[in-house]
């Protein structure tokens, strides 16, 4: 392996460690591809901040789920019915052969897109949060960064289950067929209802046309095979898009940031957002993100709120006591006439499945 690889080799290996019990199928493969140079390869293929394990696997997993039929699809557990063990010794020898067979349609999907993990579920860490803006400066616009099909454009489409862990008592805010279960603890500022949003808009360099199957699909292939769940809200979720798609412009976080915020006008509050995002950009791209932000907010009162792992992204604002950096954490960022705040609110679940207010 060259010194490129060698990273990426590394990185399934930490996949295969970290990951293990949230995606025990992924996490078995990881640990065999990071021995094999010629699988972990196909990933210079990639832009090097998409030299990933998930996109290998979305890859994969995109073939699957247009042809079920193959060898390899007995092991998913979203495929088949009674799926095989991933500690089964035919795995290996079956994904190989698989990757050999499909190798140019692999290269194919590893050259032309990027993970798309579109995951609906972190609307229920981001509600709270939209609750206490609307509280504070009335009707709100919503910019997306990294919205790949803009379902969490759509967060006051979906209803809400928030189940408090210590008592068990369950509140519901909003109706929708689309229903995002959260476990909390603390304190977390539930709104009555779910805020207006005046104006949304999704600002993504590859955006995903939900409308379209094969673009749809490329979503359900970002999501990991174990989690059930996640497949059935997030097809839901694509079906409300399709009714009524929110709008999407090609671009990059950084240059066209300026132009998307003002497109959403002057008579709502702009929100921005981003969920598991910053990682795929560079240390420079990140710094410019956050230096054009703070150009913005010294002009224009604006929000940024985020759920990131600073453990990823070291460019991340720290407030005056920032949260373990191991963890997913769930940010305001404000600016007020001219003057930023940062308030680190939460951690949370990095798909939304459980918030631990402060």
């Amino acid at each position: 392996m060259n010194e490129s690889e060698s990273i990426v080799a590394d990185r399934f290996t930490e996949f295969a460690t970290y990951w293990s019990a949230r995606a025990p199928l992924y996490a078995a493969l990881a640990g065999q591809i990071a021995l094999d140079g010629s699988i972990v390869g196909l990933l210079d293929h990639a832009e090097p901040p998409q030299r990933l394990p998930v996109l290998l696997f979305a890859s994969v997993h995109d073939l699957l789920l247009d042809d079920p039929t193959e060898n390899l699809a007995a092991w998913y557990p979203n495929l088949v019915a009674d799926p095989r063990f991933p500690d089964d010794a035919a795995l290996w020898p079956v994904f190989v052969e698989f990757i050999e067979r499909h190798r140019p349609a692999i290269v194919d999907r590893i050259t032309t897109r990027t993970t798309q993990t579109n995951e609906v579920g972190r609307c229920g860490s981001f509600l709270p949060v939209f609750g206490l803006l609307a509280a504070e400066v009335g009707l709100l616009g919503h910019l997306d960064v990294g919205a790949s099909g803009g379902l969490n454009l759509l967060l006051d489409r979906y209803r809400y289950d928030y189940t408090d862990a210590d008592t068990g008592v369950t509140t519901t805010v909003g109706e929708s067929p689309v229903v995002v279960p959260v476990k909390t603890s603390g304190p977390v500022p539930l709104p009555r209802a779910v805020p207006e949003i005046g104006r949304r808009l999704g600002l993504d360099r590859s955006p995903i046309d939900v409308t379209d199957e094969a673009a749809a699909r490329w979503l359900q292939a970002c999501v990991w095979p174990e989690h059930a769940d996640r497949f059935e809200r997030l097809a839901s979720a694509i079906e409300i898009a399709r009714t009524e798609p929110p709008r999407i412009v090609a671009g990059d976080a950084v240059t066209d940031l300026a132009a998307a915020i003002a497109e959403l006008g002057p008579d709502v509050h702009p929100v921005v957002t981003n969920s598991w995002v910053l990682n795929y950009l560079t240390p420079d791209e990140r710094t410019g993100y956050l230096a054009e932000l703070e150009r913005l907010g010294a002009g224009r009162d604006l929000s940024w709120v985020y759920a990131e792992a600073p453990a990823q992204i070291p460019e991340l604002p720290n407030g005056p006591d920032p949260i373990s950096a191991e963890l997913t954490v769930l940010t305001m960022v404000r600016w007020r006439n001219g003057a930023r705040t940062v308030d680190h609110l939460a951690t949370c679940h990095p798909h939304g499945r459980s918030i631990r207010w402060r």
